[in-house]
């Protein structure tokens, strides 16, 4: 699938703060490392990576992931998305905390060889921009047990329901329409492998702050726009959303 959303300057705000609004401030120079903010799988913050801007010209695209190298780059060597490699929604919490980060990685290229594949890539110009984790809600063990991500109305072995998981953005193209694009690659990747309903667990950004550090499963208001409804308010500040396919 192509989109073709074009690429936009980004908004300015002061460098040293984390995000615009924010009261959070960051070393001299230093920018966030990935859209997963850090410590949001409980590890310890890690030092910011450089972000690398495209052409203005440059054109957003989005398609199946097809091989871990394709995410690199997009994933960096620092910060949780570096750290999780997408296994944390998929093995039990005691085995994830024993792995590493080759292992977790390792453990993502074995999946992305399967079918379908478990994830999109957004591409700008040549440059990677961008994941999104979705496929089968029975491939994601942890969304059985999470009290956010859980349902009563939802079966979790039903296989007519697949789920958006987590949004991984690289270092300098966030809020320019990545999200938007991977969302609409995940919505397209999910119809074409048969799926009936898509479900997402995403942040409302006008709740408290506690929870806003979930925002790596993807915005309230993000998934509004895509057409989603809301199904289920499992606490404040979560929600449950589904798109009939």
């Amino acid at each position: 699938m192509t989109l073709r959303v074009k690429w936009a300057r980004s908004q300015t705000y002061p460098r040293d703060m984390v995000e615009p609004g924010s009261t959070r401030h960051l070393p001299s120079g230093a920018v966030p490392a990935h859209a997963v903010p850090l410590g949001a799988l409980g590890g310890i913050p890690t030092p910011f990576e450089p972000p690398v801007r495209a052409a203005s010209s440059a054109w957003l695209r989005t398609a199946p992931c097809h091989g871990v190298e394709e995410l690199d780059v997009v994933f960096g060597t620092r910060g949780e998305a570096a750290h999780c490699w997408c296994q944390y929604d998929r093995v039990p919490i005691p085995l994830f905390e024993t792995l590493d980060d080759e292992h977790r990685r390792e453990m993502l290229g074995i999946e992305l060889r399967q079918h379908p594949t478990p994830g999109v890539v957004a591409t700008l110009g040549d440059e990677r921009v961008g994941w999104c984790s979705v496929g089968p809600r029975s491939l994601f063990g942890r969304l059985r047990t999470a009290a956010s991500t859980s349902s009563p109305a939802t079966s979790a072995d039903d296989p007519a329901v697949w789920s958006v998981t987590c949004f991984v953005i690289r270092p300098g193209y966030r809020r320019h329409g990545v999200a938007t694009a991977l969302l609409a690659g995940a919505i397209e990747h999910a119809r074409s492998g048969g799926a009936g309903w898509l479900e997402a667990y995403p942040t409302d950004s006008t709740g408290p702050a506690a929870v806003l550090d979930r925002l790596y499963r993807g915005s309230l208001a993000l998934f509004l726009q895509a057409g989603f409804e809301v199904v289920a308010r499992p606490r404040p500040g979560r929600a449950i959303v589904r798109l009939e396919l």
